[in-house]
């Protein structure tokens, strides 16, 4: 496949987008669902946090030890045992019956999805061995990552409006079973020379360490201390602990955790996480505020969410020319700032009114987080020594995912602490409480307010972590600049 035609070279490109669009989506898809799951399903706060994070927190702990697996056993079998894996998690959850088997499908596709993301990209390799070819192919797979996270909600509301929440689910399937068929005969088995050893304990800590961190976050902003939350965020921490003495002890680390004596590469590595972490937070809250508190229709609210899913898109696409001009590090610290006006500009959002501010947030966010998403994992690379730029890469597609999980897990929460403290205290969510029965109108007109406190605390908080990191991005980029023309374009969140 070295001496692949240009045509069928961009025939396999075009087969390897589809698990990619598909990966990236199904990290936004449930965002406008959840009302709709909620009434199905009934889960509790803390589940109804699990079905979103939990395929992100797959993706992001299981990426870089599927990197060496796919490196050993080849990229090209790693995608279709991938993508099978894929398909048939989506099946599972699309027809759950219960939130806890709604979240073990939604793990199983988040670890089939950690196995597609690598191995495409390291695909395209073997597909386009021009540079210049292979560099636009890049800035394609890298566009259609960031659409697919822009348009999930938007595509999920046009199903919703027609057919049961388990649709944005059953989508997936046609383009997994046309990957599986076009797949074998276009795409190239890649392979490394030297594959690296994967140490399963660390793997193993890292997830387990993340997950009983997390629970204990969710549980208790959800219902409060418990000995059971406490004992597992403690657990939790513990585990971290050990996996991060462990990195600096074995031969083939998951994390170099010394490229982050690298001031760049550390900005670029928290910039690859801190915008996912908003806007997966900010467009999961905003599909539910659309829904249940200003009482759109779910086909309305997509429709709300297409200003800022295409600007978003568009911005990713343009954003290497215009960094090519002004460079990297101008860029890097105006995503940041641009980020902040639209966090700022959802304040203002009602229980009555909004709809309008939150066309206009998400827009002008859109910007910052098209530039954020197609700059990072540049700046990781160009920080560090070439023979370093395999785990620079690897950290900012890991960061991205994790950024996805954790600002569901963490903005999430504390959305539902100030729902909590502020709320009837009659359900753990807005949901729940609605649909209770003989609900007064008192209590509802209270919980649709305490959960716009909630968006808006989330807004402040983010936006002032945002503005905190621009300007720390500006002092230490300004001092020591990315040199644009040094390195080839990577992708950010692939």
């Amino acid at each position: 496949m070295n001496n692949a035609s240009p045509v069928r070279a961009w025939l396999g490109l075009l087969v390897v987008l589809g698990p990619v669009l598909l990966v990236a989506m199904d990290g936004s898809v449930l965002f406008l669902a959840m009302p709709a799951i909620t009434g199905a399903l009934s889960p509790s706060a803390d589940q109804s946090l699990w079905i979103l994070d939990s395929y992100g927190f797959a993706v992001g702990s299981l990426l870089i030890a599927f990197g060496t697996i796919g490196d050993r056993y080849g990229r090209k079998r790693l995608l279709l045992i991938g993508a099978a894996m894929f398909g048939l998690g989506s099946v599972g959850a699309a027809f759950a019956t219960s939130p806890e088997s709604l979240i073990a499908f939604r793990v199983l596709m988040g670890v089939a999805g950690a196995t597609l993301l690598p191995s495409a990209l390291a695909v395209l390799g073997t597909l386009f061995t021009d540079p210049r070819r292979r560099a636009q192919a890049i800035g394609i797979f890298a566009a259609t990552f960031a659409a697919g996270f822009a348009i999930g909600p938007t595509v999920a509301g046009q199903l919703l409006s027609r057919f049961w929440w388990g649709s944005v689910l059953l989508i997936n399937v046609p383009v997994v079973l046309l990957f599986l068929m076009f797949a074998p005969i276009l795409l190239g088995e890649v392979r490394a020379t030297v594959a690296g050893r994967i140490d399963v304990a660390s793997v193993a800590t890292s997830a387990a360490g993340l997950l009983l961190a997390m629970y204990a976050v969710k549980h208790t902003a959800a219902e409060g201390i418990s000995a059971t939350a406490t004992g597992a965020g403690l657990v939790g921490a513990v585990l971290l602990g050990w996996f991060g003495r462990r990195q600096g002890q074995i031969a083939n680390p998951l994390i170099d955790f010394a490229l982050f004596r690298n001031r760049v590469f550390t900005i670029a590595i928290v910039t690859g996480f801190l915008p996912l972490a908003a806007w997966s937070a900010t467009a999961y809250l905003g599909g539910i505020y659309l829904q249940s508190v200003l009482d759109l229709t779910v086909t309305d609210a997509a429709l709300l969410a297409v200003p800022g899913a295409v600007v978003l898109t568009v911005t990713a696409v343009v954003t290497p020319a215009i960094a090519a001009r002004i460079g990297r590090s101008a860029a890097l610290v105006t995503a940041h700032f641009t980020i902040v006006a639209g966090l700022l500009l959802l304040l203002p959002t009602g229980t009555s009114t909004g709809a309008g501010w939150y066309i206009a947030a998400t827009a002008v966010a859109g910007i910052g987080y098209g530039i954020s998403f197609s700059v990072v994992a540049d700046i990781a690379v160009a920080a560090v020594p070439a023979e370093r730029a395999g785990s620079a890469a690897a950290l900012a597609e890991t960061g991205n995912e994790l950024g996805n999980a954790l600002g569901i897990a963490l903005f999430g929460s504390l959305a539902a602490l100030v729902f909590r403290i502020g709320g009837p205290d009659l359900a753990p969510t807005l949901g729940a409480t609605l649909d209770l029965p003989d609900l007064l109108p008192a209590a509802a007109a209270n919980a649709r307010s305490a959960f716009v406190d909630g968006l808006h605390v989330v807004a402040a908080a983010a936006a002032v972590l945002h503005a905190l990191l621009g300007l720390v991005a500006l002092r230490v980029l300004r001092s020591r600049p990315v040199n644009v023309e040094s390195t080839e374009p990577t992708p950010v969140g692939l």
